[in-house]
Parts: C-alpha cells; structure tokens; sequence
C-alpha cells in the first residue's frame, strides 16, 4: 500500500487545501486514534495522547479538530500549548504516553501547517502504523458512546519541564558564566523556552524573534534567514549567536563577528570534540552534506555516511550503525546520546559543551572546517520528466563526474516537493563549480524541453 497523506516528515501543506482542513484532521484525530487504542496496552486506563504545536495562527483551529477525534475515538488527550518539535518527543516519553503530536510546518511560512507523530519511546511513528492510521482514514468517521469519550486538560508545568530536560544534556561542571548570546528564536514554538535556558546555564541573553503573533513564524527571522542573526550579533556585541527555526529542531549559529556556521560545520565542532575523547566511531550526514565535512572528518579517522535527506533517513542509519551523532547542513543535528530526535536548542548546548571544554571561541572550533564552495541550481521539469532515462544528461553527467573526480561531486535529485530537479555541485575550485553547475543546469533544460510539458 502506497503512501497518500504521510511523507517524510508528517502530513504537511497549505492550511485551508486538502490535506491540512478541519475535517480532515478531525478524522486523522479519529483514525490515530482507533489506532493506538488497538495497540496500547494501558490496562483499565484510556489511551494518552499528547498535543502540542508552534505558533501559527491555524494552530488553534488544527488543535481542536485533533483532540475531537481522539476523544471521539476514546483517548485521552494533553494539551501543552506551543512548544518545540522535541518537547513533544521528550514529554511523550517522560509521561509515559501513547504518541506525541505536534502541529507544526516547522521552517515553513505562516499559511502551511502540518501534523507529525512521535511514538510512545519518543521516536518517529513507525511505517506501519503509520500505514495502520492511513487505511483507518478510509473508514467512516465515528464516535464512542458518551461513557467512553476521551476527556482533555493541559499541562501546566510543560514548558518548564523542557526548560530542565535542555539544561540536564550541559555538563553540570560547566555553566555559560560571561558569554552574551544573540538569540533569535523565529517568532516560533521556542520563544518562552529557549531563552531561559541559556540565561539559567549563565549566559547573558539578548533576544529577537520572540514575540510572535500567529503569522509571522519564520518571517525574516530565524534559522532559514541567518542575516537576521547576523546583525543581532553585531548590534548587540554578542559573543556569539544563536538561531532557531519554528518549530525548534534546527540551529543555525554565528560567532562574534556574525559569520554564520552552518549545519556542517557545528555537526564537524561537535564531532572533534567528541573524537578527542574517542567516544565517535562515525557520522551520519546525507547527500547534500558538504565534501569537506566528509574529508575532514576522515583525516580524524571517523567514519562518515550519508542518508538519503531528511531527518527520519539520518535517524534510521543512526539505528542501523549503532552510532549516535548525525545531521543536516540545514541545522539539523541529532545527538541521540542526549534525545531522541533533532532539537535546536540541544544542538547548541553540545557546541557550547565544546568551546567551554576546549575554551575556544565558535570560529575557532567551527571554522575549523572550511566548506567547498556549493552551487545549487533548480531546473523546472515536468513531474513527469524521467531524466534518468536522458541521453543529454547522461552525457552532460559523465562529463562533470571526469571533471571534479577527486575534488569535488555532482548531485542531481528531484524536489519532494516542486516540480523541479535539483542541480547541486561542489568542489574545491569556486569557479569551476559555478561553470559546471551552469552547463549540467542547461544540459537538464534542453533534455526536459525536448521530452514535452508531459514527458
């Protein structure tokens, strides 16, 4: 059976079109569920479910649709207002509950929203089940009788519980005494979180992005707009700077000078300080991780890996190796000695567990890996267009491959998302790398254009 509404990252679109309405969502509550109430073993008590989500405005709208269905389908629902991605994760675990649920379009602007699950272990729902709520959605939506409705209350103590869980994974010999932090927290779910936490490890906290309004999660702030943080830095004379997406599971960050560092590189700041202890066999990355990061790390004698993108497929082979460090360049880094899942705000501790260590600054142990410059160019295809069959890119591929063998590669991928094949080259040589993304870029259009708008 095929996937119709789950992807890699949840259920996801623009609010107001299928999927992401009212009704539907009511019936993903129903669905979900009947679901878990099969499988949970709870004895006398009713299935628990936990709900949380980021800041935009649909949010509300989303949050109550989800628990009527799971109360008609007689589980028991927490509400815990907004709060991060991986507060979900950690509290489903802590209280011992049945699933986690975030309503959240995590970097996304304000009009989409999406629903993700977390399982009881505070990992992703597994594919089965996920399938399991899916064939469930093609059923008839129904309701328990009215002594065996689920009831709903929120937690009052969620926010704070989070705040100690982040301070717990900071060594409890260091604290962040002296160091002014520009924190930028996207007008999104970590906006009453994330600034506690640095201010009670010591920090001095200067802070932006942290008044949100419903609609302007991830506007011009936040980690998919580093400029943002980069000019807080400097305004503020910050020692460094700390950037956050909507739903609080990427990081971006910038040292004093507001130069930005990227996933690949806080990833490589975390994995040298963990080398030096000799606790780090290898790293999981994926296929748009930079070459660098994979060259530096094996000069350390560290293995490196590369997942298919997306956090759930860095997760699996993290499972699979037995390995617990991982992540993206987009700033999504999993430390699975410290959580479950990506969290931002976990993510910067463990780099500023390694400038306290080391004391060094972030340019230090961050710019220690110096990135190959990156072109990525979006060619418009139609969905259709098959380019692995295109003798034109084929030959424009090969070409490529013989130029940048031994110092750089070439990727080319299909958005999950945009009827558009990705470009991406990288390479030692900036110049190099702009031409050939250019000529394999043109290669792509003419091979596209000459299959027709229905290839």
């Amino acid at each position: 059976m095929s996937r119709k509404y789950f992807g890699t990252d949840g259920i996801r679109g623009r609010v107001g079109e299928a999927p992401i309405t009212p009704d539907f969502v009511l019936r993903l509550g129903f669905a979900a569920g009947e679901v878990l109430a099969r499988r949970s073993v709870t004895g006398d008590h009713r299935p628990t479910v936990l709900i949380g989500k980021d800041t935009r405005i649909s949010g509300y709208m989303l949050e109550a649709a989800l628990e009527s269905g799971f109360s008609a389908s007689g589980v028991d629902v927490m509400l815990s207002g907004p709060l991060p991605t991986p507060a979900i994760a950690y509290l489903t675990r802590a209280l011992r509950l049945q699933a986690g649920i975030v309503i959240s379009a995590s970097h996304n602007p304000y009009p989409d929203n999406g629903i993700k699950f977390f399982s009881a272990d505070g990992g992703k729902l597994p594919d089965a089940i996920e399938m399991e709520i899916e064939a469930a959605l093609a059923r008839p939506l129904a309701c328990r009788p009215s002594g065996e409705l689920g009831k709903a209350h929120r937690i009052d103590d969620a926010a704070g519980r989070y705040i100690e869980f982040c301070k717990s994974t900071f060594p409890t010999a260091l604290d962040l005494r002296g160091l002014h932090i520009a924190l930028d927290c996207a007008n999104g779910a970590a906006y009453h979180v994330a600034p506690h936490v640095f201010h009670e490890l010591g920090a001095d906290v200067t802070t932006t992005g942290a008044a949100p309004n419903g609609l302007n999660i991830n506007d011009r702030v936040g980690a998919t707009h580093p400029k943002a943080l980069a000019e807080l830095v400097r305004a503020s004379r910050a020692d460094l700077g700390v950037a956050l997406d909507g739903d609080g599971d990427r990081v971006l960050m910038a040292d004093a000078n507001g130069a930005v560092y990227d996933g690949d590189q806080l990833l490589y700041a975390i994995a040298v300080s963990r080398a030096r202890h000799g606790s780090l066999p290898g790293v999981v990355g994926t296929l748009m991780s930079n070459l660098a990061l994979e060259h530096a790390l094996g000069a350390l004698g560290v293995e490196f890996v590369r997942a298919n993108v997306g956090d759930r497929y860095v997760l699996e082979l993290l499972h699979e190796r037995g390995w617990v460090l991982g992540g993206e360049n987009s700033g999504h880094i999993i430390c699975l000695d410290k959580h479950t899942t990506g969290d931002g705000i976990v993510s910067a501790l463990q780099v500023l567990t390694a400038m306290r260590e080391q004391d060094r600054g972030l340019d230090e142990i961050a710019g220690g890996l110096a990135l190959y410059p990156q072109r990525l160019v979006n060619v418009r295809v139609a969905r259709t267009f098959n380019w692995t069959a295109s003798t034109l890119v084929a030959d424009a591929r090969a070409a490529a491959e013989a130029r940048l063998r031994g110092r750089g590669r070439l990727l080319l991928r299909p958005s999950g998302t945009e009827p558009v094949l990705r470009v991406m080259v990288e390479g030692e040589d900036a110049a190099e790398v702009e031409a050939i993304a250019a000529e394999v870029a043109r290669a792509v259009e003419r091979a596209a254009q000459q299959a027709g708008p229905h290839a």
